[in-house]
């Protein structure tokens, strides 16, 4: 899950590290008040969880309070990359003579934390590191044995930067790290990091993702920062149907049946189960098929679960029919699965055997499942069946 720059920011400023004069506008009088508060130059950045804002035209520059005003009603309007804007962050304009980038990601190879470090900031790391590898340093760290000061220094040195900068930055991008493996973080990312003209180092723009299964372990954190449960905070504003589908999930505590990502195919898809939901969805377009949704189901849900989930599927627009499928071997109990399924159609107003394309879950209680399958009519096979297999059976029904 994806925090908008202010979250990130009021994350940073919790760990002390160096921002400049800022505030959240939503009208434009706060704007107005906000940049007579900060009393000089500003720049105003529009809110949206995506990059590419300049290019958009999203982020002005105010020397006076009443025209930051004014850009805020022009920068409001603006989509990104199709994003609403959801505030404008108002903060000092700073006069920079060096920009630095320094981010904590996942090395999913490597199965540990990489820090990237570069002394040109301010432009995408990728093209930097295709241009200017030598400006661009990779250090891996532990996330199981202490970390030190060290492991940052070496990785700002190893790019050439020395003497006051590099202990000054140093502290900085430690405490980067520290946030990082605090938070479950899969990014931390402040770029620029920038060397100001009086000499004082400052973040001017920082993002952070966290781990969507971590959001439990966090819920302090996140009510702080006002991220309500219902946000899937993706790479874009969630939809009412993700919302929906984040509301089903918690509604109960027993089993997974959400994490719903709206697409617009004709088939929905509710599938999972120990990473199975993206192997079939990867199937059913390798088939052909147009999947109306991404979901994660499995962990033995409840048959109220499975059912309001099915309900959901079947009431996106252009849903024609839905697939049931899970990974080769699961846990899950077949029955249940199977009661939910068919209580859901029957309550959506539709009939079992006309909108299931296909069932194939195997698991406990498989036989009760495939005796209540049977009753209405409902097509499924077991695990002799691939998922791919299954996954191709579901879209000849939709043909």
């Amino acid at each position: 899950m994806r925090f908008y720059e202010y979250e990130s920011k009021a994350l940073f400023r919790r760990h002390g590290m160096p921002l400049g004069k800022s505030g959240l506008a939503k009208s434009a009088d706060e704007a107005k008040r906000v940049a007579a508060e900060i009393g000089g130059p500003v720049v105003l950045k529009s809110q949206v969880l995506s990059g590419g804002r300049m290019k958009a035209g999203a982020v002005k520059f105010a020397d006076a309070p009443d025209e930051a005003a004014r850009h805020y009603e022009t920068i409001v309007p603006i989509l990104v990359n199709g994003q609403k804007c959801r505030a404008v962050l108002v903060e000092e304009k700073t006069p920079v003579a060096q920009e630095y980038f320094a981010a904590i990601t996942w090395d999913g190879r490597r199965k540990c934390p990489v820090l990237v470090f570069s002394d040109m900031g301010g432009i995408d790391i990728e093209e930097v590191a295709e241009k200017h590898p030598e400006h661009v340093s990779k250090t891996h760290f532990s996330s199981l044995f202490p970390i030190t000061p060290r492991i940052a220094k070496e990785a700002i040195a190893a790019t050439g930067v020395t003497g006051d900068a590099l202990n000054r930055l140093t502290p900085i991008v430690f405490e980067l790290m520290r946030v990082f493996l605090a938070y479950d973080l899969t990014l931390a990312e402040i770029n620029p990091l920038a060397r100001l003209a009086d000499g004082r180092f400052v973040v001017l723009d920082g993002h952070i993702d966290m781990e969507a299964e971590a959001r439990g372990k966090h819920k302090k954190l996140l009510a702080d920062l006002g991220i309500g449960p219902e946000e899937t905070r993706q790479a874009r504003e969630a939809t009412p149907f993700e919302i929906k589908g984040a509301e089903v999930n918690a509604a109960d505590h027993r089993g997974v049946a959400g994490n719903v990502v709206e697409f617009d195919g004709n088939l929905g898809l509710v599938i999972g189960a120990g990473g199975g939901s993206l192997t079939l969805f990867d199937a059913v377009r390798k088939h052909g098929g147009k999947p109306a949704n991404y979901c994660e189901i499995g962990g033995n849900p409840s048959v109220s679960k499975a059912k309001e989930l099915t309900k959901l599927i079947l009431s996106k627009p252009g849903v024609e029919k839905i697939a049931v499928m899970m990974n080769v071997v699961s846990n899950t109990r077949v029955d249940i699965v199977a009661r939910g399924v068919i209580k859901g159609c029957i309550e959506a107003g539709k009939k079992p055997s006309d909108v299931i394309a296909i069932f194939r879950i195997p698991g406990a209680w498989e036989g009760e499942g495939f005796k209540i399958l049977a009753k209405y009519g409902v097509d499924y096979c077991d695990r002799s069946v691939s998922m791919y297999e299954a996954a191709g059976r579901a879209v000849a029904k939709m043909k």
